[in-house]
């Protein structure tokens, strides 16, 4: 689904420039769980950034469903984005003037589907995240770990493959924090693929992989036993 060749990311200034990334070789596989794991300012959210066709690759290549997008235009890329990947952000970034179910169908506003057929969508994910009954609250009327189960709710209404997730838990005590990584388990064993960036050894122990990086290159990969 996804593969790396050699994918490097340089940020210059007029007098330093800065390589986030460095030969980066990746392969995921549609289905998998991916945890991205390495110190602070090591280039994960760089990593994840340029997986969710939010940023470019300075050189190397971008193989997505077997198609090299590396030189596609953002009006090329943000289509492929919506029809196929799904964002969970450690602040929610839920829109405080809107309920819960708006808040969720939001995500599908850009999809042109039917009114009737966005509002059936949304009650279901809303009844598969266990957030329905909240349809009608306001996000400051939520706990962390239900705007965290409506940001997951968004990512998903769309039936999107991937879901890219940065540190989705850093906002959220240990028990809300479980809660999300169940949630995220349990899409993962419906079919989603899950790319997601973690300082927690404890969470990155859901995923069936980690990648570890250093210094913007993948230093090791540990795959988990079934």
């Amino acid at each position: 689904m996804i593969k790396l060749n050699n994918l490097s990311r340089t940020y210059q200034t007029d007098e330093v420039e800065t390589a986030a990334l460095s030969g980066v070789n990746i392969e995921i596989e549609q289905g998998e769980f991916v945890a991205i794991m390495g110190p602070s300012g090591c280039g994960k959210s760089t990593l994840l950034n340029i997986l969710g066709m939010l940023d470019n690759p300075s050189q190397g290549q971008y193989l997505f469903s077997d198609e090299d997008i590396s030189n596609y235009s953002e009006a090329k890329l943000a289509n492929i984005r919506k029809q196929n990947i799904g964002f969970i952000f450690q602040s929610f970034n839920l829109i405080e003037e809107l309920s819960v179910e708006e808040n969720i169908e939001l995500a599908l506003l850009y999809h042109n589907i039917p009114t009737a057929e966005r509002k059936e969508k949304v009650i279901k994910v809303m009844d598969k995240v266990g957030i329905a009954h909240r349809a009608k609250h306001m996000p400051n009327q939520l706990s962390g770990g239900q705007q965290q189960r409506v940001a997951v709710a968004r990512a998903v209404v769309g039936n999107q493959a991937i879901i890219l997730a940065d540190e989705p838990t850093g906002n959220l005590d240990s028990v809300h924090g479980q809660e999300v990584m169940e949630m995220l388990r349990a899409l993962n064993e419906e079919g989603t693929t899950i790319i997601m960036v973690t300082h927690s050894a404890a969470h990155a122990g859901y995923a069936r992989r980690t990648i570890n990086l250093f210094d913007g290159s993948v230093m090791t990969e540990n795959v988990r036993a079934a």
